[in-house]
């Protein structure tokens, strides 16, 4: 089925993947640095959590990256050697 013409779906497959990165790299820096903010409030430990949390959730957000580029690459190959037969 094609949903805009000349583009597949496996390529809008491949758009949409691509504009979850920016998504996932928002979404876990926030979560990371909320979850810090908290604990620190409800602990009293002052900025260290915040900033330790705040690592954890670029790290992952950077993981998510990393990790949906290699299955966009993937899928990317494997429409091309499909294609090629």
């Amino acid at each position: 089925m094609k949903i805009f013409k000349g583009f597949g779906q496996g390529y809008v497959d491949s758009l949409l993947r691509a504009s979850l990165i920016g998504i996932h790299m928002v979404a876990s820096t926030f979560i990371g640095l909320a979850m810090g903010y908290f604990l620190d409030k409800w602990l009293q430990t002052g900025p260290w959590l915040t900033m330790l949390f705040l690592l954890f959730g670029i790290v992952g957000g950077f993981t998510n990256m990393f990790r949906e580029v290699k299955r966009i690459e993937r899928g990317e190959k494997e429409r091309g050697a499909n294609q090629e037969r």
